[in-house]
């Protein structure tokens, strides 16, 4: 749970306890693989990931890990997330069960999709006011 700043996504994932550097990087490869034009980044000290904008968070705090993709996804999937606790931007998984991939999977696409949606509508006002 070590909240040095880190440079990279690697840099975090390695100064966690290595009990939870597995889980870690399943995470990172699950949203890599969801979304894999986006860039890795830190942001707020944990990893991040952005396209057109933030996608998704997340961070490994004492008994849980952080799972932040942004309130419109938490909103969406408010039903499949029952199981777990969230909050208006948050989902904390469980350290003590497997990672829910499917549904992670689910979020991180729909985020995406968002996230391009919005580039095209800012687009098309631009065109429409002249401003390029």
């Amino acid at each position: 749970m070590q909240r040095t700043p880190a440079t990279s996504i690697d840099a975090y994932i390695a100064l966690q306890p290595a009990a939870h550097r597995a889980t870690l990087e399943e995470l990172r490869q699950l949203i890599r693989k969801a979304a894999p034009q986006a860039e890795e980044t830190i942001s707020y000290s944990i990893p991040a990931f952005r396209y057109k904008g933030m996608l998704v968070y997340f961070a490994l705090a004492k008994k849980h890990i952080g799972f932040y993709p942004m309130p419109s996804a938490i909103a969406a999937f408010k039903k499949e997330l029952s199981p777990f606790a969230t909050s208006r931007g948050a989902v904390q998984l469980p350290l003590d069960a497997p990672l829910p991939v499917k549904l992670l999977r689910q979020m991180v696409k729909f985020r995406l999709a968002e996230n391009i949606a919005l580039e095209k509508q800012k687009a098309a006002k631009k065109k429409m006011t002249g401003r390029h």
